[in-house]
């Protein structure tokens, strides 16, 4: 369906989310939104799918959210800023955390504000020569929202997030992958393809062992050290009883390659 806002695509165990309206560089608006939080769900849930790509249209990766039609100031009572934000941003980001899959973002232009974060919400990033990330927020007067004070400091430390936040400026994807925001830099052209390749290949590892690991490292800023060995055990233990974990273990002791089935 070329005329859906989200184009979906499935194959080899890949779920591919294209963000679809290059007219307005692929900004937000709620039903994209909603619908993205809902695919993440259904590939957390089903065993078929074993990585996740998501990317966008035209020139743009995600210029944000979709403010159009949000109304003013005035007409707002108190608490429904806070409430769109939990029910909206906040829980796309958090989709993309939690999902059961590793995600990928390959930038293919603008991500600026929520887009931005979208972006570095996901497990690993790939981003175009041509990808810049904004945190537009200060430009309009705005504290920086969508998991931006959370996700920045956790992955480049608070001074460099702080100058990200409070001047704006565009980032190049040369200093984003300088600073930690990004995996990999590839030419434009070779983006699809190297997107694809690091999802074939999270595609046919060990699927629980990874959700278990993404499950590890996100929390581990949170977390006081005995908590982490305390959980990185839990994981172990649950993670033995899968096929794979059986798999890799006899393969060490027979000398061959395992094959994992996501199970």
């Amino acid at each position: 369906m070329t005329g859906a806002a989200v184009l979906r695509t499935t194959g080899d165990h890949v779920l591919s989310l294209t963000l679809n309206r290059p007219e307005s560089l692929n900004a937000l608006s709620p039903g994209q939104r909603d619908e993205i939080v809902r695919l993440l769900s259904e590939a957390s849930a089903t065993p078929e799918v074993r990585a996740v790509v998501i990317t966008g249209t035209g020139r743009g990766f995600c210029a944000g959210a979709d403010l159009r039609g949000t109304g003013t100031a005035g007409e707002r009572v108190a608490g429904d800023v806070a409430r769109t934000l939990r029910t909206g941003a906040q829980r796309l980001i958090a989709a993309v955390l939690d999902c059961e899959k590793p995600v990928i973002a390959a930038v293919n232009g603008t991500a600026a504000g929520l887009g931005a974060h979208l972006a570095f919400a996901c497990d690993l990033v790939l981003a175009a020569e041509s990808a810049r990330f904004i945190e537009v927020f200060v430009r309009r007067g705005l504290v920086p929202d969508g998991g931006g004070a959370y996700l920045l400091p956790r992955l480049i430390g608070p001074q460099r997030a702080k100058e990200l936040m409070f001047f704006g400026d565009a980032l190049t994807a040369a200093d984003a992958e300088r600073l930690g925001l990004v995996n990999r830099v590839v030419p434009d052209d070779d983006l699809d393809r190297t997107a694809r390749a690091w999802a074939d290949r999270l595609a046919s590892g060990p699927t629980r062992a990874l959700a278990l690991t993404k499950q590890l490292v996100n929390a581990s800023l949170d977390t006081d050290r005995a908590t982490a060995f305390a959980a990185e055990a839990a994981a172990q233990e649950i993670n033995m009883t899968t096929v794979d974990a059986r798999d890799g273990v006899r393969s060490f002791v027979e000398r061959r390659d395992a094959e994992f089935r996501g199970r």
